[in-house]
Parts: C-alpha cells; structure tokens; sequence
C-alpha cells in the first residue's frame, strides 16, 4: 500500500460567536464548553473563540469527583470534553447549587435531561431533535450562538424600559394620592376633585408613561453586570426617588393652589392651575426616566420620536382642558393667564434638576 496523502477537516468557529463570547464576557456572564469531542479538539476550539482555558476536563475525570468537588469543578473550569449525557446534569445541578443562572445549549435526545434542568433550556432549532426541543426554554432557529448574545441584550432593554416606566409611574401616582390624603387629614380644600385626577391618570399613563416602552437599547447595556435574583424592583433608590417626586408635587401642587386663592382667583382657576402642575412635573419627570443611570441629553433628543409626540398630544388635551368649554364644564377648569403658565414650567423644570441631581449622586454613591 502506498500512501498518497492525509486529508484533515476543520468546523471552524463563526466570526460572529466569537465576537458574542467577548460581549458575554463584558457582560458578566460566563461561557463554558460542554463537549463529547477530544480534550485536546476542544481546549483548541476554546482557545480560538475566546475562552482563556488552560486545560480541559474530561468525562472521566469527571466521574471521579464527588458532589463538592464537581461544584468547585464547575465554577473553575471552563472546557470540558468527552462528557456524558448525566455528568451534563450533574454540571448544571452542581452551578446550580452554587446560586449560579445556568442557560444550557443542546440539540440530542441525550441532551434533553440536561435542558430541562437548567433554568433556561437552550434547543437548536436547524439541527436539533424534537425531543431536546420539547425540553427547552427557547429555541434557536439560526443555530447560532450569537443569537443568544442579542436575546441577552434585548431581555435586558426590555427590562430597562419596564424599570423606566414603573420610576416613572409610581412617584408621580404616590404624590397625587399624597395630595389628597393630605388634604383631607389638614381639613383643607381639595386642589383638584376626583375627576380631575382621573383626567391626570388616564392621559398621562397612556401618552407619557407608555413612550418609555419605545426607548432604545441605552449604549454600554452589555457591559452591566447581571442583576442579583434577590434584589428586588423596589429598592432604595426608587423608594427616594418616590419620596422626593411625591413631596415636590405635594408642595407645588399646594404651593400655587393656596396662592392663586389668596390672589383673589376662583376656586375653578386654582384647581386648573393645580392640575396643570401635575401634569407639567410629570412631563419634565419623564425625562429623567428616559435614562435610569445618565442624563437624557447623552440619549440624543430624537432617538425616542414617541416621548415628543405623546408630550405634544398631552399639551393639546391640556390646553383644551383649560380652555376649551366642554371640557371646562365636564371637569370644572377655567381659563389661566400666561404668566400662570410660565411659573408652572418654570417650577416643573426645577424639580426635573432637583431629580437629575438626586439621580447623579445616587449613581456616583452606587459607584463608590
């Protein structure tokens, strides 16, 4: 026999999964190889897509650790090679155990166990079985990893946007309440009726506080680190933020009401000129959600043609409210003057400062 050449085969990885690995990385989460290949195959392929590896595990030394040293096999080791379907389980419970959020990729039968365990079961959708589908969370239609990386950074946009709306939402509700509350344990004349708040709640929530949804995924959101499963969604900082929106609408709301009676207006134009305080504040205060970490300037002024439009559609129901008769009459509004119109954006834009530096020293305190 005479030998005419050898002939070698190459899967190389894709450009794309590799550029997704670093964001991973950037991103705080952690990209670990399971494989059925060749220690050395797999160490290789590591190397080149971005995994700082110094070596591999392999099945059988896997088999030979007990519960604790598999667990710190786990979150130390990145590759590991000829690994069975069940030590697939036992990695994922064992990052598990650790506290770890283990998203798992597969597409055999074998593979099924393994998906179902982990908290986010991973199928590939061009050349994996029914069966590793059935058992998973998601499914990629691309088979591709960097698909996974752009699911990443949309969850977490989602997420901002959701955060935004409920900062928003929620100081601006708890200081209408507060008004009311405190109007009636001071005995003191209501600075807007029922109705009208219920004009505040139904036109702001729909035309300010739904344009959050429409923000655009804020630059650097792949180099945050993954938020803790335990920290919740009301926490010190919301809470003082809700504290401080809520006393600034407590005190401008009351502030203009008393003074336009003690000037000698009607009952109606205080109330007006209270309403429109509130929904002034509330416009200037959307813009400090727009951002839940930096100033909206650095968004750029277009990048969410929603908010202008919905605070423009607002200023229109407003003037209408004020001024148009039917809706005078419904809501019990009468016209104010401009200079009543110039004091209320005026105050409204301190109290958008005064939350923009609350908002700058509490990420300057979180950073130190």
């Amino acid at each position: 026999m005479t030998l005419i050449g050898l002939v070698g085969m190459i899967d190389p990885p894709r450009k794309a999964a590799i550029s997704a690995i670093r964001n991973c990385h950037s991103a705080g989460i952690r990209v670990k190889m399971i494989t059925g290949d060749h220690a050395v195959t797999a160490l290789a392929i590591a190397r080149q897509i971005g995994l700082t590896a110094e070596r591999a595990m392999t099945g059988r030394e896997l088999a030979a650790l007990d519960d604790d040293a598999l667990s710190l096999a786990a979150h130390e080791i990145d590759v590991f090679a000829r690994v069975e379907p069940e030590q697939k389980l036992r990695l994922v419970r064992a990052l598990q155990a650790r506290g770890e959020v283990v998203a798992m990729t597969g597409d055999g039968v074998n593979d099924a166990p393994a998906l179902k365990q982990a908290d986010i079961g991973i199928a590939m959708g061009l050349g994996g079985t029914e069966v590793a589908k059935e058992a998973s969370a998601m499914v990629l239609t691309d088979d591709n990893f960097a698909s996974i990386e752009a699911a990443v950074e949309e969850g977490r946009g989602v997420w901002d946007n959701l955060i935004k709306f409920i900062t928003w939402t929620l100081p601006t509700n708890f200081g209408e309440g507060l008004v009311i509350v405190a109007a009636i344990l001071f005995g003191a004349t209501l600075p807007i009726t029922p109705l009208q708040i219920l004009w505040i709640n139904m036109t702001t929530a729909v035309l300010l506080g739904l344009t959050l949804a429409f923000e655009p995924i804020e630059r650097g959101i792949m180099q945050r680190k993954p938020r803790r499963l335990d920290m919740p969604v009301l926490d010190g900082d919301l809470i003082r933020r809700i504290a401080l929106v809520s006393l600034l609408l407590l005190g401008g709301v009351f502030g203009f009401f008393l003074r336009e009676l003690e000037q000698g207006h009607s009952l109606a134009e205080a109330r007006t000129v209270a309403v429109n305080v509130f929904v002034m504040v509330e416009i200037f205060y959307l813009f400090n959600c727009r951002s839940l970490t930096g100033s909206f300037w650095k968004l750029g002024l277009c990048s969410n043609l929603w908010v202008w439009g919905g605070i423009a559609v607002m200023l229109v129901l407003q003037l209408l409210l004020t001024y148009w008769p039917p809706l005078s009459k419904l809501f019990q509004t009468a016209p104010i003057g401009w200079r009543a119109w110039a004091e209320i954006t005026v105050f409204a834009g301190l109290c958008s400062l005064l939350i923009g530096l609350e908002k700058h020293w509490a990420m300057r305190r979180r950073s130190t």
